[in-house]
């Protein structure tokens, strides 16, 4: 008899377990990767998540009952035999359909969205009501009727409407770990696979630092450990620390996928390669700007070239060769002010740039104070690395959210305040981040947020639409004597429109030609030259111009033509002062910046009449900005907040963060060290906090 000491144990070489009969390949890379076969979850394929109805956007308002239409998805075509059903299952279970549901306990709700094993007597009667039929049949629920109508439909566009009642949920199986239980099995120190992926890049550094190894061990992954840290390491000197490896990539700002990119580069170790960056210092913080300069030094110094669009101060100043263009902007540029090194931009006259590199032009200090007008507090905020948090935001000031890239700005304006507030009132049906209450929301009346997405994403949209100046110079045009004479409306002076735009390319003034494996090619309209309409609409004059002469010109020289029509004066007036006077009223929304459809956009905010109690949020509208461009901005943004509105702004630019009137500062580092608040306050007072990496950049600048 073998005592409990000795207990016999079997082993396989084979990797099968001889009493569950599970046997397990042999472990390759391959093996650890969601995108082979090999490795990935069966149930999600790899994906972590399912697509499923959920059942906040199946019921957006819960104040409402079940013949209210409370069931989105049911309250169609066939709402009325879906009703009979319910109210079969409330006879049988105790509940009516007029119980608005969030007053229906706990166990019927379960019911109504996951069904019932119980048979239940149906009785269905025709919408005439002159015939009935009867059966004996399990409910099978709201939520499962969706998945199964969802499954088994071949309709393309009904589930794509279906599409907007489902969320993504982590897969059942491998609960969001993405790899079949086998390859999550395989574990280094406690820790498998996917366990390090979602570690931030600085703890996965000091994993992999600290593992303790034997000799032989250290010996065998000396090659690994070198490579899997050199490329953390790059990721860390490019301000990406507080980013987790397993990070989707459709979560990531555009400044982060690019520095990914640049990390990737450098690891490459290429020579004689031209690298070319657009602003990529969107989304970092002035403390990471150095590291950032001294990564693109390193791709310098391996015999490259960098080549770097950039308006950051710092990043300028870094430049061995800078190349200045302007003088202004659109029509206004496309020259060069200036080109040489930053000792002689400094002692240039010419450049504007220049002029503010050595301090001759500042962005003004704003001098008046503002009093709070009242107050929202977001109330335990937890989604994503916010721990819990508190946050005060006053109303009626212009108020700046900063800290440190990854310290969870975007989550808590964004993912929680943002969609909240448009879920109340809008009644969105989008998922709001975890909080447990929003309260003050009486204090204002709705929210905008005002981002960089173009105006429209077409040749026909323009700024003239977009801040809606088109309709009254149309409308002018239609009250001309030709017009009335030939019996014109307003729309003959529009190029959506069939009466008055040229035949041949439907008024978009260029005619597209498909490549086959190019991108398509759009060439100039022959019949029209360009100007979008026929000859009888052309020939109706306003003060010796057409219409099409009208969308050729630029703000500036409109506010001068239309400068006794006050309806169209006031619109064009809100585009000058927000520092588009260059562009033309005509001009394709495609070709906008990001910058410039942004200011289209607070364009038109200016030049409606509001009711003074609007919430306006805008994440890094400095993106792209010049100096001079970030005073035009400020000016437009205190206009709103006079107005008795509030801006919230998510930003790192100094100039911008020192002009706010109150501060919420978020750290204090990124990632999990992340998601606090470090400090709140006035420029001033957060210039003093011990411990926030904005007030010590802050101290700087207010000492200008």
């Amino acid at each position: 008899m073998i005592s409990a000491e000795r207990k016999e144990r079997i082993f396989s070489q084979n990797n099968a377990c001889p009493y569950c009969g599970l046997t397990v390949g042999e472990l390759e890379p391959r093996s650890f990767s969601f995108n082979s076969p090999f490795g990935m979850c069966k149930t999600c394929n790899g994906l972590g998540v399912m697509l499923e109805f959920d059942a906040d956007l199946v019921i957006p308002d819960k104040t409402k009952s079940i013949l209210e239409g409370a069931i989105v998805p049911w309250s169609g075509r066939f709402s009325a035999f879906r009703h009979q059903a319910l109210r079969a299952v409330g006879k049988k279970f105790g509940f009516d359909l007029m119980t608005p549901f969030d007053k229906i306990k706990p166990k019927h709700l379960q019911i109504i969205l996951h069904g019932t094993d119980n048979l239940i007597n149906f009785t269905y009667r025709s919408k005439s009501g002159d015939s009935s039929w009867k059966s004996t049949d399990m409910f099978e629920g709201v939520l499962e009727n969706l998945q199964r109508i969802f499954v088994e439909t071949d309709s393309e566009s009904k589930r794509e409407w279906l599409k907007q009642f489902m969320r993504d949920t982590p897969c059942s199986m491998c609960h969001g770990k993405k790899l079949k239980a086998e390859s999550l099995a395989v574990k280094i120190n406690e820790n498998g696979i996917m366990d390090v992926c979602g570690m931030s890049i600085d703890n996965c550094y000091d994993f992999f630092s600290s593992l303790e190894l034997t000799e032989n061990e250290q010996y065998i992954a000396r090659d690994v450990l070198k490579e899997i840290k050199e490329r953390l390491e790059f990721l860390m000197n490019v301000g990406l620390n507080y980013l987790t490896l397993n990070r989707a990539s459709a979560t990531l700002s555009g400044g982060e996928s690019q520095r990914i990119r640049l990390a990737t580069q450098i690891g490459s170790n290429l020579t004689g390669v031209l690298y070319v960056l657009d602003e990529p210092t969107i989304g970092l913080h002035q403390r990471d700007n150095a590291r950032l300069v001294k990564t693109l030094n390193k791709l310098r110094n391996l015999g490259n070239t960098v080549i770097v669009v950039e308006h950051d101060e710092e990043v300028i100043r870094s430049s061995d060769w800078i190349v200045d263009l302007g003088p202004g902007a659109g029509v206004h540029g496309g020259d060069i002010v200036f080109e040489g090194t930053i000792n002689q931009i400094l002692k240039d006259t010419k450049s504007v740039t220049g002029a503010y590199l050595r301090k001759d032009l500042q962005v003004s200090l704003k001098e008046k104070t503002r009093n709070r007008s009242g107050t929202l507090v977001v109330r335990g905020a937890s989604e994503n690395n916010l721990k819990h948090i508190d946050v005060e935001i006053p109303l009626g000031l212009f108020v700046s959210v900063t800290g440190v890239s990854g310290s969870g700005k975007s989550t808590l304006i964004n993912d929680i305040l943002r969609k909240s507030l448009e879920i109340h009132f809008y009644k969105s049906n989008i998922r709001a981040g975890a909080c447990k209450a929003i309260t003050g929301l009486e204090n204002i009346d709705k929210v905008i947020a005002i981002d960089q997405l173009p105006i429209g994403r077409t040749p026909r949209s323009n700024p003239a639409t977009y801040i809606g100046a088109f309709t009254p110079i149309r409308e002018l045009y239609a009250a001309t004597p030709l017009s009335r004479e030939r019996g014109y409306a307003p729309g003959q002076f529009s190029f959506n429109v069939r009466d008055g735009r040229c035949f041949a390319c439907d008024g978009d003034g260029v005619k597209q030609i498909e490549m086959q494996f190019l991108s398509d090619v759009y060439v100039r309209c022959d019949e029209c030259k360009g100007k979008r309409y026929n000859t009888e609409t052309l020939s109706v004059l306003y003060k010796a111009k057409n219409i099409s002469d009208v969308l050729g010109m630029t703000v500036y020289e409109a506010l001068n033509f239309f400068e006794n029509v006050p309806a169209i004066k006031r619109k064009l007036q809100t585009m000058h002062d927000v520092g588009l006077g260059y562009i033309k009223l005509g001009q394709s929304s495609t070709t906008l910046s990001g910058g410039e459809a942004q200011r289209v956009k607070l364009a038109s905010e200016l030049s409606k009449r509001g009711t003074g109690r609007t919430l306006y949020i805008l994440d890094e509208p400095t993106t792209g900005l010049h100096f001079a461009d970030v005073q035009k901005l400020l000016d437009v943004l205190n206009r709103l907040v006079n107005l008795g509105n509030t801006v919230i702004v998510i930003e790192h630019n100094m100039d911008v963060i020192r002009n706010s009137d109150w501060l919420i500062d978020l750290g204090p580092e990124g990632g999990d060290e992340g998601g606090r608040v470090v400090s709140t306050g006035t420029p001033r007072d957060i210039s003093k906090a011990p411990g926030s990496y904005t007030g010590k950049y802050l101290k700087k600048v207010l000492k200008r």
